[in-house]
């Protein structure tokens, strides 16, 4: 088995037609569906870029792995799903974006080349690189947001599009009289990108994944990590997808004036800040999520390019195709723009698994609503790859079972995520110190709970009553049992064997009694107390004193 795992950049989990999205088609997402299993409750471990996809690719929590927020390392030590795969003869590559931070510190530490294969590995969390863009190819006063190379930048340049930065003259930017129309001008997203359309990001790394299939040998199994830049902004995209959808078909925000009246304090702050103020005007919404549709539909479309070629190539009979996204997009929700906090349309992904086996040929078509947290991908693909899972190290658990009809008792009651704001303006806004500048959420089947760190008090949901989570019962008197029970699933989760990743359970239990087999023996007043074979090379005769 080959494993095609694809990934997203902020998209919603309802932005499907699959979804229940009344507007927005996208028949080749449908596809997939239509064939494997569509999770409705997936629930990323972060809601931010950079700490949600370290957990995808080490399958542990925010807190475990450390990497909490965008452009903080992850540890050098910590085992990546490139690492477990290769362990069981499974090849990982790298197609598209990580936004994975090295830990310069800890490989210099270490003596770690950057030049040799393992130091490579570590440097690309444990992926080896068909190609990789980060797609932010920002530049201020300050410098370059990414210091690196950009390969689409390079593609550009050889395609004839001029300049120092064509990824934002070209792919993020319009045109308006004659001058660049930047895409992170949010004004300018009704505009077709200053691109011709098979030039763009998305085609390009399908290109490459496309490239990349073609160049494997049959018998070699591989993942091949194809990790979209889109529907992520800057919010343009080229003709003819900047006018698939207009104003009309814009949902409805999900927000009332309730939520603006009293708000938990760092609700308050995020939904006061300058993105979040941004989408609380109808003409932004209205100029913004026709251009996020479309850019939806070109990733959607390029799917089923890819799909196709599956086909052609024989290739759907022995791959395994995962569909998913770092996290979602609020678009006005909540009165919030971006990410960030622990909403459906921010913390909730998309996630439909495909496994070509006949094994899982009873479940084709059909919708999982089991709590599904991203690092039970993980456990998946090492399952997939013919291997064990270290549940000393990985987090998550497998989905195999209910991709094979077989769904276990004992699944998770709770899923978890985490959330590290120290490093943005709105800890600042609140006086936080950064070790307050944490908060976790608790996701039942009924209920949403949010603790905040800082002293502050919880928010609380009821997902029955309230789906669209307007509602904050946190400070209800009413509802103080069901705080202290989503306490006690967070308790529980804290007390988890998180950091003692370099020995299993087994291993410690094959241990226990060993030493006395070694000659260590503690405790024992007489022979008797002590096997006759542990004492072999303590008794007999004794030996002579030297001279």
């Amino acid at each position: 088995m080959n494993i095609l795992f694809v990934m997203y950049d902020q998209l919603r989990f309802d932005y499907l037609s699959c979804a229940g999205h009344p507007t927005l088609r996208t028949p080749n997402f449908d596809r997939v569906a239509a064939q494997g299993v569509r999770f409705d409750r997936a629930y990323v471990q972060s809601p931010v870029c950079c700490a949600s996809r370290m957990s995808f690719y080490t399958g542990r929590y925010t807190s475990s792995h450390g990497a909490s927020w965008n452009n903080y390392p992850l540890k050098v030590g910590e085992r990546t799903l490139g690492d477990h795969l290769r362990d069981n003869g499974m090849q990982a590559w790298l197609i598209g974006k990580t936004h994975m931070a090295v830990d310069d510190a800890g490989m210099d530490r270490l003596g770690i080349s950057r030049d040799g294969v393992i130091g490579a590995r570590v440097a690309e969390c444990g992926f080896d690189v068909w190609t990789r863009d980060d797609g932010l190819w920002g530049k201020g006063p300050d410098g370059a947001y990414d210091r690196r190379r950009s390969p689409y930048n390079a593609y550009l340049a050889a395609r004839g599009y001029p300049g120092a930065n064509p990824w934002h003259d070209h792919a993020n930017a319009g045109v308006e009289e004659g001058r660049i129309a930047s895409g992170f001008l949010m004004r300018h997203a009704g505009r077709p990108a200053n691109i011709h359309e098979p030039d763009s990001e998305t085609p390009w790394l399908t290109d490459q994944a496309i490239a990349f299939v073609d160049a494997q040998p049959t018998d070699a199994p591989w993942l091949a990590h194809l990790s979209y830049i889109k529907p992520h902004w800057p919010y343009i995209v080229p003709e003819p997808y900047h006018a698939l959808y207009r104003a009309e078909d814009v949902l409805p925000a999900v927000r009332d004036p309730s939520e603006r009246i009293d708000p938990h304090p760092v609700f308050d702050a995020f939904q006061s800040g300058t993105v979040s103020a941004a989408f609380h005007r109808d003409e932004v919404r209205e100029t913004v999520i026709p251009a996020y549709m479309g850019l939806i539909a070109q990733c959607d479309d390029q799917l089923g390019r890819l799909l196709d070629h599956l086909q052609r190539t024989d290739r759907t009979r022995d791959t395994m195709i995962l569909l998913t996204s770092d996290h979602g997009d609020y678009l006005g929700d909540h009165w919030m723009g971006e990410k960030d906090l622990f909403h459906d349309p921010s913390v909730r992904v998309p996630m439909i698994v495909l496994d070509p086996r006949p094994e899982a040929d009873g479940t084709r078509g059909t919708v999982c609503d089991a709590l599904v947290e991203a690092i039970d991908l993980t456990a998946a693909f090492i399952e997939v790859a013919g291997g064990t899972v270290p549940e000393h190290v990985v987090e998550g658990r497998s989905l195999l079972p209910f991709l094979h009809g077989r769904e276990p008792g004992d699944w998770r009651q709770a899923a978890i995520s985490e959330y590290d704001y120290s490093g943005t303006g709105h800890a600042e806004t609140l006086g936080l110190a950064p070790r307050d500048c944490r908060l976790f959420m608790v996701a039942t089947e009924r209920w949403k709970f949010m603790h905040a760190e800082g002293g502050f008090r919880p928010m609380l949901f009821d997902l029955r009553a309230d789906p669209q989570e307007l509602n904050d019962l946190g400070a209800s008197a009413d509802h103080a049992v069901v705080i202290a029970q989503m306490y006690g699933h967070l308790h529980r989760w804290a007390r988890r064997m998180s950091q003692r990743t370099t020995i299993s359970d087994a291993e410690i239990a094959a241990r226990r009694g060993a030493s006395g087999g070694k000659g260590i023996l503690i405790g024992a007043w007489s022979e008797a107390d002590v096997a006759p074979a542990h004492l072999s090379d303590y008794v007999g005769p004794a030996p002579d004193l030297p001279e």
